[in-house]
């Protein structure tokens, strides 16, 4: 004999439904975890800045990026939390490794906790895998324990340059790359990596792009849209309760 389904009281059904808005919260918190909010553009000023550093902590992001005149600054702003700061180093890419390196040093005595190299655009292009490495090498050294993430973010790259960048990276002993936010380069590097280093996706405008990202095998994502994507995603999570208390309600007795 089959067991006859049992129906929700109405205390039974909220409770229900407030155990699933409670789950689908902490799921937006750990997404929201995941995100590198960007303030490395060189039109961020002090007021954007603040701003940038004052969503990081209303959000719990995973850290903030800046550029190498903003480290200590970005520091300041996030004392009292626990977000690190990383610095961009490298600028464009064609400065020479011993610059690199003093920059990285100098990043983490003003107190970045993170190092984001950007490579020698020329020798990546060229395909220089010794260049490289020994470029990431010696930035790793410099960076010591701090975390290292090589930034393969520059949108003119193909996916094969994208490829060779990962390889240098494992090889160089980086802890991870940073990739644009396209499916296919995040699954590229994925692939070249294979689970030797974590890989990111930049560029991030929105929830959906985000979840789609994650999905195809990105740690984190860097973007200028924190705010935005995380209102998305907790509409989202509204109308999910709405439809899942419906649901747990079971059908109107007035209907």
């Amino acid at each position: 004999m089959e067991e006859e389904e049992r129906i929700l009281t109405k205390a039974e059904a909220a409770e229900f439904g407030e155990f699933k808005r409670a789950r689908r919260e902490a799921e937006v918190a750990f997404t929201l975890g995941k995100l590198i909010l960007d303030a490395s553009r060189r039109e961020t000023d002090r007021a954007a800045l603040k701003a940038v550093c004052a969503a990081a902590v209303k959000l719990k992001t995973a850290s903030v990026t800046v550029s190498p005149v903003n480290v200590l600054a970005a520091q300041k702003l996030l004392a009292k939390s626990e977000i690190p700061v990383s610095c961009i180093v490298g600028g464009t890419g064609e400065s020479l490794i011993s610059i690199k390196k003093t920059e990285a040093k100098k990043a983490l005595r003003l107190g970045a906790k993170e190092v984001r190299l950007v490579l020698c655009y020329s020798q990546l292009t060229g395909g220089g895998l010794n260049y490289l490495k020994r470029e990431i090498r010696r930035v790793r050294r410099a960076a010591r324990k701090r975390t290292l993430t090589v930034s393969l973010e520059d949108h003119s790259l193909t996916a094969d340059e994208v490829g060779l960048g990962v390889r240098a990276a494992c090889a160089g002993g980086a802890d991870g790359v940073c990739v644009r936010g396209e499916t296919e380069f995040v699954l590229r590097a994925v692939k070249e990596s294979a689970g030797r280093v974590q890989v990111e996706a930049a560029g991030v405008e929105n929830a959906e792009q985000l979840r789609l990202l994650l999905k195809a095998g990105a740690v984190r994502a860097s973007t200028g849209c924190g705010e935005r994507i995380a209102e998305e995603l907790y509409a989202s999570l509204n109308g999910l309760s709405r439809a899942e208390q419906s649901e747990a309600n079971g059908p109107d007795p007035d209907l």
